[in-house]
């Protein structure tokens, strides 16, 4: 699925313009242009833009069913049915703090402490 094409189409669905995007976005209409056509690579921010612009929600853009697509259990045997460690009581409330904290950092220090959790996960594998 090329973006670029999944854009224009919902586009033309809607029966818009791409003067109607500008107008709804902000963003210029020869750059919702470049887009479609494949010439841009939109950041994620500037494809929340769109897809609010569209009335769709964002992962229509890189899927091309009617309901979104099921979740894939990153973990081996933990199901999404909300017995996961970590959805509730005290691991819970420690993921929440944790949220919290990281919320507070810069960009360069959450950066640092992703790149020591990786190499410490890299270390330790059996």
């Amino acid at each position: 699925m090329v973006i670029s094409d999944r854009l224009k189409t919902i586009r033309e669905q809607k029966d818009l313009s791409q003067g109607d995007i500008e107008k709804r976005t902000g963003l210029k209409r020869c750059y919702v242009s470049r887009v479609e056509n494949g010439h841009t690579v939109p950041s994620i921010e500037t494809l929340e833009k769109m897809a609010r612009a569209l009335e769709v929600p964002l992962y229509q853009f890189f899927y091309d069913g009617e309901a979104p697509p099921e979740p894939l259990s990153i973990l081996k045997g933990i199901s999404g049915d909300g017995d996961a460690w970590g959805s509730s009581g005290e691991s819970a409330r420690f993921f929440e703090r944790l949220r919290q904290l990281l919320r507070r950092l810069s960009e360069g220090d959450r950066k640092l402490i992703l790149h020591m959790t990786f190499q410490l996960a890299r270390r330790n594998r059996p």
